[in-house]
């Protein structure tokens, strides 16, 4: 029934250009994700609004699966996204979003009062994201969230690795990763961010020991998480708790491996990058995508790179019909 099925949060995303020095002077680590409640929020965005004045987007969807699950769709597949949003305008938002990109959902309408989760990324001139993420209802994703028939009948299984910051997002992880295995759904797990690995290490660790096929991680994650500073030490090790793993270096390339071969460095063409904002999020997508139709996992991270370097040139997290047209002639 579908190609992919998807669990994370759902956020509707606000974008910023910024100064390295508003980050220093706000003590914002630079390129990690922080969880804000929603007074910290709005006085974020006061402090935005009064310093920078140059709010470069208006509002898009966006959380990270979500993100992963819309390219999917976009290159033909068919996507599932299990996710919660309030019955507020900023819902209607993300909700009319992922139906326009063909991405299935559990969402209806009689959602819940609340308020729906949002993120502020903050660009700054290298081209690095900083987030700040006021989750809103997200926050209590849920098992009661899930769709296990859509779940049963996918090919794979992805989890998005912020879910671990939330008891009930991580039991709904969980439950979808047994759901999986017993239906032989193969489980897909993204490390999501460096202060998730390490501030929920033992969350993670359940997730991993329950069984993952595929592991996505970036460098900074998995120098947490292996406890190593080595690209190659860190192949090796990831190879160690999962079966087929990506680790992707930034504008270097990609270390990929599947059950039981040696790693290899799949190379990324170099590009200008405006904004990184998202580029995980579309080469998880990409990959899977490819997986799913056959190709192998060397070849489906080339696919990926490519996807990933076209949105890191251009503001947002997500690609638009004429990136997309630019990817098929590639294939």
């Amino acid at each position: 029934m579908y190609d992919v099925y998807g669990i994370g949060n759902a956020l509707v995303d606000s974008e910023y250009e910024v100064a390295d020095a508003f980050l220093e002077s706000n003590q914002y680590q630079k390129g990690s994700m922080t969880l804000v409640d929603a007074k910290q929020r709005a006085d974020l965005i006061v402090a935005l609004e009064e310093n920078q004045n140059r709010h470069k987007t208006k509002l898009s969807g966006g959380g990270s699966a979500a993100n992963s699950m819309v390219i999917v769709a976009q290159l033909g597949g068919s996507a599932f996204y299990s996710c919660k949003v309030a019955n507020d305008s900023t819902g209607d938002f993300f909700v009319k979003d992922l139906d326009e990109a063909g991405v299935a959902t559990n969402l209806k309408s009689n959602r819940e009062p609340g308020v729906t989760g949002e993120c502020i990324s903050m660009i700054s001139p290298d081209a690095e994201r900083t987030l700040m993420t006021h989750l809103g209802i997200s926050g209590s994703l849920s098992i009661a969230d899930l769709n296990p028939s859509a779940l049963e009948n996918s090919n794979y299984l992805y989890i998005e690795g912020y879910l671990v910051s939330s008891p009930t997002g991580l039991e709904a992880a969980l439950a979808a990763q047994r759901i999986a295995k017993k239906s032989g759904v193969m489980v897909s797990l993204t490390l999501s961010d460096m202060a998730m690995v390490e501030n929920f290490r033992a969350e993670f660790d359940a997730l991993i020991d329950q069984g993952v096929d595929l592991l996505f991680c970036n460098e900074d994650e998995a120098r947490i998480w292996t406890q190593t500073n080595n690209r190659e030490d860190m192949a090796q090790k990831l190879g160690q708790s999962v079966g087929s793993y990506a680790l992707t270096c930034g504008g270097d390339g990609a270390y990929v491996a599947a059950p039981n071969q040696q790693p290899c460095f799949i190379e990324a063409s170099k590009k200008d990058a405006l904004d990184t904002t998202g580029a995980g999020d579309i080469f998880a997508g990409t990959l899977l995508y490819h997986l799913v139709n056959g190709k192998p996992i060397a070849i489906a991270a080339q696919y990926a790179h490519q996807a990933a370097a076209i949105l890191v040139q251009q503001f947002g997290a997500r690609l638009g019909n004429e990136d997309i047209s630019r990817l098929k002639q590639l294939e």
